[in-house]
């Protein structure tokens, strides 16, 4: 080995070395900022729960809300909020992110759970820890290349700091951006990130959740077969789920064009849909009800009403995101198969959460983790075989419209489309 050749392995070496420390530096300290920003959404989402849910008449602030919500991004001059959709196209091509998209989705998604929209959480997370993220890259003057990594980064921080599946979380960022690839470059500073903003949050009082699935029958021939019937039916439902989100935001635009009557009007809707239900099932992130599921509970319309009421709260502007409703909906569909064929349905729900999720954010190896830190690793075959039919059967559809399929899911081809 030559002097020259020595002296450029050394230089290489020594640029590898900056830059990974540099990554561990500024994604323990994006940990560890957002962690306690995720607390405080955490907190803030469950205060202004347990309000509404003790005073009853919360709710009739329903139609006011979505109003509230669309005067507030007026105010901020920022009436063309691009939502998770921005977050995923900066990841592509370097769309700018506004400092106030953080502080905006911060207030709208507590407003948003306080009046009672069939909203998650999120869905907000993404956009606030992307958000963050950027702004990080940007105050410190980040080339292109390393914001997005940044973006990716603050985005894994704040979903774990609020759903308590850090490994989930870490992994989520890089995958759901370009459907076939992975931003592996990410996956360290992702990964600290991501715990560091665990444990913070964690410390701070937002609790890691774990649910017991009661019955899980052993892996064979036969159960494998009804795993992968109820994959296929989830992946038909994922379908439906982004079919009438998207197209009942779509023509709400089209026709209600004014954006305070669209809220006053989705919000009213939704009002008189909860009253002629009689409860608060579908209001809100509907957590309660998944535990229900998961102990064998639930109700034969409840996956078709949680669709119609989430998707008449995102067209009206409530903020707050579809991953928790996509929950919901998966896990009560999930019980009534296990209900009707007779198998397990405590199981089933379990598989129709990890399925329903996938189908929709078309993220399998986020699913699979998802399932393995909320219920356990006793059932992983059937999670992983229901995540892996309803990947394929979902097509190209999917939550969000800025999320690039890059390979096809049937063959090793190069497509890169965007979902429908």
């Amino acid at each position: 080995m030559n002097k020259q050749t020595f002296l450029h392995k050394l230089n290489h070496n020594k640029e590898r070395f900056i830059t990974t420390v540099k990554w561990v530096v500024f994604s323990f300290v994006v940990g560890i900022l957002l962690g306690g920003i995720g607390a405080a959404f955490y907190h803030g989402i469950r205060l202004a729960t347990a309000y509404r849910m003790a005073h009853g008449w919360v709710l009739y602030l329903l139609p006011f809300g979505a109003v509230a919500i669309a005067l507030l991004y007026h105010l901020f001059r920022y009436d063309d909020d691009g939502g998770t959709n921005l977050v995923l196209s900066a990841i592509h091509s370097g769309d700018n992110i506004p400092k106030r998209m953080s502080v905006l989705i911060f207030i709208s998604t507590i407003i948003s759970h306080f009046c009672g929209a069939s909203v998650g959480r999120e869905g907000a997370a993404l956009q606030l820890g992307g958000s963050m993220g950027n702004t990080v890259g940007k105050l410190f003057r980040f080339n292109e290349t390393d914001n997005k990594t940044m973006i990716m980064v603050g985005m894994s921080a704040v979903f774990s700091a609020l759903f308590g599946t850090p490994m989930a979380a870490a992994v989520f960022s890089m995958e759901v951006v370009s459907v076939g690839i992975m931003h592996y470059a990410a996956l360290v500073p992702c990964v600290i990130a991501s715990f560091v903003a665990r444990g913070v949050a964690s410390a701070l009082g937002a609790p890691s959740p774990h649910y017991t699935v009661e019955s899980i029958p052993a892996f064979g021939l036969v159960t494998g077969i009804k795993a992968t019937l109820l994959a296929v039916l989830c992946a038909l439902v994922s379908i439906l789920f982004c079919v009438c989100l998207h197209q009942t935001e779509a023509w709400s635009a089209k026709h209600l064009k004014n954006r305070y009557f669209r809220g006053f009007l989705g919000g009213s809707i939704v009002l008189l849909l909860t009253l002629l239900v009689g409860h608060q099932t579908y209001n809100g992130a509907g957590v309660d009800f998944i535990e229900d599921c998961l102990r064998g509970d639930t109700e034969p319309p409840a996956f078709l009403l949680k669709i119609i009421f989430t998707s008449i709260c995102i067209a009206a502007g409530y903020k707050g995101g579809e991953i928790v409703p996509s929950f919901f909906i998966g896990a009560s569909f999930g019980c009534l198969f296990g209900d009707l064929i007779g198998f397990s349905p405590s199981l089933c729900a379990a598989i129709g959460m990890g399925a329903l999720f996938c189908g929709v954010t078309n993220s399998p190896i986020t699913s699979l983790l998802i399932c393995l830190e909320l219920f356990g690793y006793e059932g992983a075959m059937y999670y992983l075989l229901a995540i892996a039919f309803s990947y394929m059967v979902s097509g190209y559809y999917g939550l969000y419209r800025s999320q690039k399929i890059v390979y096809s899911k049937y063959k090793s081809n190069y497509i890169n489309k965007r979902t429908h």
